[in-house]
């Protein structure tokens, strides 16, 4: 079943639906209403296509404005939530991979840190929010998409609480998120990736270095939900009392985007 979730496109990585897994609430989450992905400054007109036949009314892209200035997406849905704030001068992923002794082990706690702080970033809380009242509002049958710059560490968080509102068990958000390592490809994109950003930064690490940078361990996520839990008390306090996502909205989602 995983296999089909993911759209294959030519210029758009880590393309999928989320939709399908059961809910503690009863039925499934519906196929075809949830989405996920990548940026779309490479996609193709066969991409635009294919993206436009979904059905995609709302779209959250979770880049930095300065992200989105230097790759411009092809595609955009008809209702687009971004925000203004998080600029940086340089892609923070770019800044550690600069640094001298910028190892395996080093790259790995530098993206379990990012997952600490990130649920909390105002940028990020402001975008979460809006997502969730956008689809409590979403229309009859319309689609609605999660995208950042590789659709796996801010789009990853933002799906795993979309889940867990949803209740889709602990068990199949792991596997939803863990999908992105197939989706990507990592194993065969990693030796090309690491070619690219040692071309690009001057730099000469092993391959495993950029490993945190293309796909995901379960332990990011893992972070986050602590980091969660830990300054908020639960991911249900988290949704009322920092996205203001209370029990009613959640209702209203959960009668949307489930099956009967």
């Amino acid at each position: 079943m995983t296999d089909t979730r993911i759209l294959s496109l030519d210029g758009v990585r880590n393309f999928r639906d989320f939709g399908n897994y059961p809910s503690r609430f009863g039925g499934r989450v519906q196929s075809g209403r949830l989405f996920r992905s990548g940026h779309y400054a490479e996609a193709s007109d066969s991409d635009v296509s294919t993206i436009a036949a979904l059905g995609i009314h709302v779209q959250v892209d979770l880049r930095r404005p300065d992200e989105r200035e230097r790759q411009p997406g092809k595609w955009t849905a008809a209702e687009v939530i971004t925000h203004d704030d998080g600029r940086e001068t340089q892609a923070p992923h770019e800044w550690f991979l600069k640094r001298v002794g910028a190892g395996a082990e080093a790259a790995e706690a530098w993206m379990t840190d990012y997952y600490r702080i990130a649920p909390f970033k105002l940028h990020h809380t402001e975008m979460f929010r809006d997502w969730f009242t956008a689809l409590t509002t979403l229309p009859d049958n319309g689609g609605a998409l999660v995208n950042c710059a590789a659709g796996k560490d801010r789009t990853g968080i933002l799906c795993a609480l979309t889940h867990h509102v949803l209740g889709v068990s602990p068990e199949d958000i792991r596997i939803d998120y863990k999908l992105t390592n197939q989706a990507v490809d990592i194993d065969t994109r990693l030796p090309l990736a690491a070619a690219h950003y040692n071309d690009l930064l001057g730099t000469d690490h092993e391959h495993d270095v950029f490993r945190p940078f293309l796909g995901v361990r379960l332990r990011y996520l893992e972070a986050a939900v602590t980091a969660i839990n830990t300054e908020a008390g639960s991911v249900d306090a988290y949704l009322t009392d920092v996205l203001g996502v209370d029990e009613a909205a959640r209702d209203t989602i959960r009668t949307a985007l489930l099956t009967g």
